[in-house]
């Protein structure tokens, strides 16, 4: 006959709501920056004259498509 026996951590509940607390900021922080960093894409795009921009191959109407296109376009 076999007996198994297992204990969980004391701190094991404590330790889930915590690591789930981090990973919610962690997350959190992640999408500000991204965001924003987007966001500071857009305006130096919009700062540029239709001429640089059509050097690079964007029309200022697509600025947006452009920036987020990864995000909600495929």
């Amino acid at each position: 006959m076999t007996f198994v026996t297992t204990h969980a951590p004391q701190g094991a509940a404590h330790t889930t709501w915590v690591r789930k607390l981090i990973d919610g900021i962690a997350q959190g922080l992640v999408q500000y920056v991204d965001r924003h960093s987007r966001v500071a894409e857009v305006e130096r795009l919009n700062a540029l004259s239709d001429a640089e921009l059509a050097k690079i191959g964007i029309s200022r109407d697509r600025i947006i498509y452009h920036v987020f296109s990864d995000r909600f376009w495929g």
